[in-house]
């Protein structure tokens, strides 16, 4: 599995997903890696891109829950 993909996305840009795992199935900070992540991404890549960052499909006991936080517009 790769963790990061990227693909053309509209007009001059990109579509990077990121998927990553947690420390453990249950790690309570979760979401802060996350939203980390997005915040350090979105600060230093200067092309335009759609960011989707993911949970690894089974690597957390919330993962769904903690997908749509990290991805929440708002």
């Amino acid at each position: 599995m790769n963790s990061v993909q990227v693909q053309p996305f509209e007009e001059n840009g990109y579509l990077v997903r990121i998927d990553f795992n947690p420390t453990v199935p249950h790690c309570s900070l979760a979401s802060l890696i996350g939203l980390c992540l997005r915040g350090k991404i979105q600060k230093n890549v200067v092309e335009r891109i759609k960011l989707d960052i993911v949970i690894a499909e089974g690597k957390h006991s919330t993962e769904e829950e903690i997908n749509k936080q990290i991805n929440d517009k708002e």
